[in-house]
C-alpha cells in the first residue's frame, strides 16, 4: 500500500469516526439521572449477592429507585446516612460499599442541584421505594369510569 492510499484510508476512517460521534446527543440531566439510578441498583444487587459484602448488606435498607417518585430525595438521604454510618468498620472500607456511597451521593447532588426543576414526578408513593411495588394511580377520568362500571 502506498503512502497516498494509507493517508486517504486514514482520512476516511477519521471522518467515519467523527461522523458517528456527531449523531450522538449529549447526555441530558434526565438521562444521567436514569443511568445513575440503574448503576446504583446494579451495585446494590451485587452488594447483596457477593459473599464479601453480604453481611454489610444486612444493615442497609431495601431500596428500589424510581426517579419519577417524589419521595426519592428523602429515600436517598436516608440510604446515604445508613451507608455512611455502617456499624462494622470493615464494611465501610469495602470497595463496593464506597462505590455505592459515591454513586448515591452523586445522584442526590444531581437531582437536588443540577436537575432541580427538570424532573417530573409521576407518583408520591413512598412505600414503592421500599417494596418495589407501586400501587396504581388513577386520574379522575379513570376513577369515574371505574365507578360507573362497578
Amino acid at each position: 500500500m502506498g503512502a497516498r492510499s494509507r493517508s486517504s484510508l486514514f482520512l476516511l476512517l477519521l471522518f467515519i469516526c467523527l461522523g458517528s460521534q456527531s449523531l450522538c446527543a449529549p447526555p441530558t440531566c434526565y438521562s444521567r439521572v436514569l443511568g445513575l439510578s440503574k448503576e446504583i441498583m446494579k451495585v446494590l444487587n451485587k452488594v447483596h449477592e457477593t459473599s464479601r459484602t453480604k453481611d454489610c448488606a444486612e444493615f442497609l435498607p431495601k431500596m428500589f429507585l424510581d426517579v419519577h417518585n417524589s419521595c426519592i430525595m428523602s429515600k436517598l438521604r436516608d440510604f446515604l446516612y445508613m451507608v455512611e454510618n455502617l456499624p462494622l468498620e470493615h464494611c465501610r472500607a469495602r470497595i463496593r460499599i464506597i462505590s455505592l456511597k459515591r454513586k448515591v451521593r452523586g445522584l442526590y447532588v444531581i437531582i437536588s442541584r443540577v436537575c432541580y426543576r427538570d424532573l417530573v414526578y409521576l407518583t408520591d408513593d413512598c412505600e414503592a421505594l421500599d417494596t418495589g411495588y407501586s400501587r396504581p394511580r388513577y386520574d379522575e377520568d379513570r376513577l369515574q369510569l371505574l365507578e360507573e362500571t362497578s
